[in-house]
């Protein structure tokens, strides 16, 4: 009889899990090259379960997270770094941030002169990029070798 209660009570939280699940699908992302670098580990763990007022929900890849439903922010760890550039760039605690708009609502944000890099995909028309921007800098700074610097930062946020 306890076996059969085991299952039942296992079946149950199985179901409860897969309705919880079902409010919300995996968002399908491509691995970045370095996605096992072992500091985006680091980062990936630290990661926050809400920006702004936008949720996190699951990816299918490594070192990938998104919030929003439907999504509005995309990280990716691991990407190929950023060459020199005229894209404009801002420092964000202590961690330099390459903005390109030209996908514009959705801004392509990477980090610049560290390793491993990384990379926010943004949708302007849904969020402000300075609350994911600054919450990932704080968890980058340390944790990233600083391979370069911003020439000339731009002023203000991106």
């Amino acid at each position: 009889m306890p076996r059969t209660r085991s299952t039942t009570a296992l079946a149950l939280l199985v179901a409860g899990v897969a309705a919880l699940s079902g409010c919300s699908s995996t968002v399908a992302v491509k691995a970045a090259p370095n996605a096992d670098d072992p500091r985006c580990a680091q980062v990936m763990v630290l990661l926050p379960d809400v920006l702004g007022d936008q949720s996190r929900r699951w990816t299918d890849a490594q070192s990938t997270a998104a919030w929003g439903d439907p999504t509005t922010v995309q990280f990716t760890c691991g990407t190929q770094p950023t060459g020199p550039t005229t894209l404009p760039c801002f420092t964000v605690d202590g961690v330099d941030w390459v903005v390109d708009d030209s996908r514009a609502p959705l801004y392509r944000i990477a980090t610049y002169g560290r390793t491993p890099a990384a990379e926010l995909i943004v949708d302007y028309d849904a969020v402000s990029s300075s609350g994911p921007v600054s919450a990932l800098s704080r968890l980058i700074t340390k944790r990233f070798e600083v391979t370069g610097k911003c020439v000339a930062p731009t002023e203000g946020q991106p």
